[in-house]
Parts: structure tokens; C-alpha cells; sequence
């Protein structure tokens, strides 16, 4: 990878140019997944059956020339279904089986419909990127990312995402419908062909891996990382949230705005990175009180609350 500073926006931009092509009218969702994927996090897309969640993970796997799986959950499939089993081999030994989840970029589609046996089978490769089968521990290959869709709480045959499942998201993100004029130009690029078809896969796993670790590299200063734990800590005190946001949640919000650096140039973090981070990447983790159910309140304006009325540090 080029040693310019700017080496991660130039590429940022032409992933983007690719994955437009078959996604319309998403920008801002696709910088934020794509800024997840660069700060080896997995995504939560929770949104209404229709929307292109799908055709957004398969179009990243394409231009990131990602090895991809994708299950579609369902109530009867099974643990083994994902992280793999051990069957008989000639010799009298046992021989692993891979699962699904053995690649780069595994799409879980519909999670919330699979019991909470089969979700949590997940658990161990989102968190030290491995599988154990049978007391015996497979490491998954790098890059490796999930891109998990759920529809809407209460849909019909769903289930809420363990707590211990939602934390390991590092953002939830929703795309929406789209707009009249997005929804027609979608319309025409599939007359004649699928726009999948034509993504070209612009770098090897190998180079995402090198912008991944450049990524991880950026500085951060003392100050911005008591930023960061103050803002956390913040929700563990607000009266309107039952349960705060973990120390996983520090961890990404900072890998989170080195990602947001990086996209934007630079290779330090900055207050305004955190704070943009801040909402997408802690929302889904928190508990909110009776109190603040009842009054309607949802965790993203609790948060701005707290982002105002932290003090913003200034960098030296």
C-alpha cells in the first residue's frame, strides 16, 4: 500500500464508485459499512425485507474480492450449520467439516428468525475469530467480517438478538426506502442486467488486510482517548439508561473513528471523529429505563444529550 496519508481515501473512493453502481442512493450507509470493514467490525443492518441489504453485502464481497457465504436463518438451522462438525475420515480419526461461516464475509441474513442456540453460535467467531468444534479450535481466514440483517423487532417469526450478540456488532446501521428519484434510476440500471454483474473486485484480500492494519496504526492522542472513556462512562450514569454501554463498546468507538480518520485523510483522531462515530456505534448496546421507555425516548437523542454536555477536549 502507497505510504501517502491519503492512500485510504483514494481507495475509500473507488470502492465506493463500484459498490454504487448496485447500491443507489446510499451513500452515507456505505461509507459507514465500509469504514466498519476497515476497522475489522462486524455490521447489524436492521431494516424491512426489500431494501438491499443484501445486494449491498454481496456487492462489498465483489469489489473486496472477499470469499462470501450466506445462510438464510431460519428457525430449523442448526449450530453445526454455521461453525461446521466433525465426521468419521478413512483412517478412524474424526475430520472437520467447515461451517458456513469459514470465509471472509459471512451474510447472516435474517438472524433474528433463528433460535437463540443457532444465533449464538456466532458468538465465538465475531468475538476471537475462530470456531470450536468439538474442543478443537479452527481460526477463520482474514479479513473476516459479518454482515448480519434482521427485520424490525416484532416482524413476524423473529426473535431479539442476545445482548451478548448485540454488543459484538460494532454498528447498526438501517437503509431505508429510497427516494422516488433513487428508487427509478434503480429501476433502470437492472433493465437487461443485474448490476452485480458487472463489480469488479478492485483489490486483494491481502491489500484489505494492509489498509486494515494501517487503520489500526492511527494515532490517538491521551486527550481523545479520555474523551472516549468519558462519553462511555457517561452512559453508565444517566438516569434515563437502565444499562450502559461495555467496555467493547470503548474499544470500537475508538477503532471506529481511526477508520473515519483515515477515510478522511488523516492519520490522527480527532474529537469531531468520536463524536460522529459516537451514536451509530453505541446505540444498540444500551437498556433503557421503564422511566425513558414510557416517555418514548430512544437511545440515539439520550446520546446527543450526553455528547452535548460532555466537554470537548482540544488537541495540542
Amino acid at each position: 500500500m502507497p505510504n501517502q496519508e491519503n492512500a485510504v481515501t483514494d481507495y475509500a473512493q473507488q470502492i465506493l464508485q463500484q459498490v454504487r453502481k448496485a447500491v443507489v442512493g446510499k451513500d452515507a450507509v456505505l461509507l459507514w459499512v465500509l469504514a466498519a470493514i476497515l476497522a475489522r467490525g462486524h455490521i447489524l443492518l436492521e431494516d424491512i425485507p426489500g431494501v438491499g441489504k443484501t445486494t449491498m453485502a454481496l456487492a462489498f464481497s465483489k469489489v473486496l474480492d472477499l470469499q462470501w457465504n450466506r445462510v438464510q436463518f431460519t428457525p430449523d438451522v442448526l449450530p453445526s450449520d454455521v461453525t461446521g462438525y466433525s465426521v468419521p475420515d478413512k483412517d478412524g480419526g474424526m475430520r472437520y467439516q467447515p461451517g458456513a461461516v469459514i470465509c471472509n464475509l459471512f451474510l447472516a441474513d435474517e438472524l433474528n428468525r433463528a433460535t437463540s442456540r443457532t444465533q449464538s453460535a456466532l458468538l465465538e467467531a465475531m468475538e476471537e475469530g475462530q470456531v470450536t468444534v468439538d474442543g478443537i479450535s479452527h481460526p477463520l481466514p482474514r479479513p473476516f467480517t459479518v454482515i448480519a440483517t434482521q427485520n424490525p423487532t416484532g416482524a413476524a417469526g423473529t426473535s431479539l438478538l442476545p445482548d451478548s450478540q448485540m454488543d459484538r456488532f460494532m454498528v447498526r446501521l438501517s437503509l431505508g426506502y429510497p427516494s422516488l428519484k433513487d428508487e427509478a434510476a434503480m429501476v433502470l440500471t437492472r433493465q437487461g442486467a443485474n448490476p452485480l454483474q458487472a463489480l469488479t473486485a478492485l483489490m486483494t484480500r491481502e491489500d484489505l488486510v494492509r489498509i486494515q492494519d494501517h487503520v489500526e496504526k492511527t494515532y490517538l492522542s491521551e486527550s481523545v482517548v479520555q474523551y472516549i472513556v468519558g462519553l462511555i462512562s457517561a452512559t453508565r450514569v444517566n438516569d434515563n439508561i437502565l444499562r450502559g454501554a461495555s467496555p467493547r463498546a470503548t474499544l470500537s468507538v475508538t477503532a471506529m473513528a481511526k477508520a473515519v480518520a483515515c477515510l478522511r485523510g488523516r492519520d490522527f483522531v480527532t474529537p469531531g471523529d468520536v463524536k460522529e462515530v459516537f451514536t451509530h456505534t453505541v446505540a444498540h448496546r444500551l437498556l433503557l429505563s421503564p422511566r425513558a421507555e414510557a416517555q418514548g425516548k430512544q437511545p440515539e437523542s439520550i446520546l446527543q444529550e450526553i455528547l452535548a454536555v460532555t466537554p470537548t477536549p482540544k488537541l495540542r
